[in-house]
């Protein structure tokens, strides 16, 4: 047997070759075939049970936490004025019963306002989003805007130039003015009804009125919801310009601090509405944790 290179001649005794091998070529082809690497595994989706509650769970903290906060807040205050030598002027103004019945006057407008507005705003939002009255949403939409368009204070004191000065010009004030939010989502989250469930409630035989009831307003409650809540920390906020007109509330001792130079005035009266917007929307996301449509 003779070597050459990449090659074997096989050759007799008597000088007759037999044959020429290709001795690396013969052995790939007799060695045994090397497996192809396995492809790698994508890793697994995270389970959704594992991702989907830790929003709400989430959400539930902060709605727990908030109120806490808040008491801890007005508890701090507390303790800084009891601290604080105060004379005749501030103990009038801080006193708890005056504190209370501030109060208890600007509880009395923000209700009232909010029932207002929504008494008006959500029934024209219904009204504006029926195939009949869309060629009316725009006037609708841009009366809204203009409410809201001008500064809160220029508002009451219009109103006050028109109707007069007292509590219902306020009210009539802060509907004005609260009103853009709860008209806006309440259009928005009834648009937004997949029109397959009303095109399948109507093939099933009901009704307008019970497509609008059972169908449209409970999808669409999250939403509207939301644009009472805004409307709702709105209504508080801006009510403490109520006392310019004579309308009572919080605002009285925020005035009188500033007009006295009584900066505790001012800084007790600021938390405490401070507090109440922010418990008025705190309130608002309870009312949007119970009422949410179950499943959504």
């Amino acid at each position: 047997m003779v070597r050459t290179g990449r090659t074997e001649v096989v050759v007799t005794e008597d000088g007759t070759a037999l044959g020429v091998c290709d001795v690396p070529g013969l052995v790939a082809a007799l060695a045994p075939a090397e497996e192809a690497p396995a492809p790698a595994k994508a890793p697994a989706p995270p389970a959704p049970d594992s991702v989907a509650p830790s929003r709400p769970r989430r959400r539930r903290l902060g709605l727990l936490v908030r109120p806490v906060l808040i008491a801890l807040a007005l508890l701090a205050l507390f303790l800084l004025v009891r601290a604080q030598p105060l004379d005749s002027i501030e103990q009038r103004y801080l006193n708890a019963g005056e504190i209370f019945a501030e109060l208890g006057a600007h509880l009395r407008l923000t209700l009232i306002s909010t029932v207002c507005t929504i008494a008006i705003a959500l029934p024209l939002g219904v009204l504006l989003t029926r195939p009949g009255a869309r060629w009316v949403r725009p006037i609708g939409l841009g009366l809204g805007n203009l409410g809201q368009a001008i500064p809160s204070i220029g508002l009451v004191v219009l109103l006050a130039l028109w109707i007069g000065t007292g509590t219902a010009t306020a009210v009539a004030a802060l509907v004005v003015y609260a009103t853009l939010p709860v008209l806006r989502n309440t259009m928005v989250g009834l648009d937004g009804v997949d029109p397959t469930l009303v095109d399948a409630a109507r093939g099933m035989g009901m009704t307008k009125t019970a497509i609008l009831r059972r169908i449209e307003l409970p999808l669409a409650v999250p939403v509207i919801l939301a644009g009472i809540r805004t409307a709702l920390v709105l209504t508080v906020a801006s009510a403490t310009l109520a006392t310019f007109i004579d309308g009572g509330g919080l605002g009285g001792g925020l005035v009188a601090g500033i007009g006295l130079y009584r900066p505790i005035l001012s800084l007790t009266f600021g938390i405490v509405v401070a507090a109440l917007a922010l418990s008025a929307d705190w309130l608002g996301l309870v009312a949007e944790e119970v009422l949410h449509p179950r499943g959504l």
